[in-house]
């Protein structure tokens, strides 16, 4: 495992786990406290990622807990005009596609957010999407199929 805040590199030095694009048996875990991402097969960890999740406000954190999963949402690049930041790489956990996995912030002009990057696995950061690496975000984008399990949860 890489240390907390390296955003430019995958999480783990080691290969990607292979999957085939209608795999059933996957899950993504999220611990907003830890600040991490599992992907589990069969509930055996397979890959860990540093991540961030929400900001928490009166104890609740703004990403949703619970059981979600991946939609068919899926883009390159977004920016939100009202949050002042976007992000790379991003994958849908729900429905309406206001729930992302995405890559570290990028600013308006789409450099990437060295003061909030430095936040990936060390601190809650987010508006409620998951954060994660600039690599980490693109091979879930690229790789985890659509309706896999999604589980979000504080610890």
């Amino acid at each position: 495992m890489r240390k907390a805040g390296t955003w430019k590199k995958k999480s783990e030095p080691k290969k990607y786990p292979k999957i085939k694009p209608y795999e059933k048996d996957l899950t993504l875990r999220v611990s907003l406290k830890g600040n991490r991402t599992y992907l589990l097969r069969k509930g055996k960890v397979l890959y860990t990622m540093l991540s961030t999740g929400g900001i928490y406000k009166k104890g609740k954190s703004l990403t949703p807990t619970g059981t979600f999963r991946i939609q068919n949402g899926r883009g390159d690049s977004f920016f939100n005009y009202n949050l002042g930041e976007g992000a790379n790489n991003w994958t849908s956990w729900s429905p309406d596609n206001v729930y992302l996995f995405h890559s570290v912030p990028t600013k308006a002009d789409y450099s990437y957010n060295l003061k909030e990057a430095a936040k990936l696995g060390r601190t809650q950061g987010s508006h409620g999407c998951i954060r994660l690496s600039v690599p980490d975000s693109k091979w879930i984008m690229d790789h985890i199929p659509d309706g896999t399990k999604v589980v979000i949860k504080n610890n």
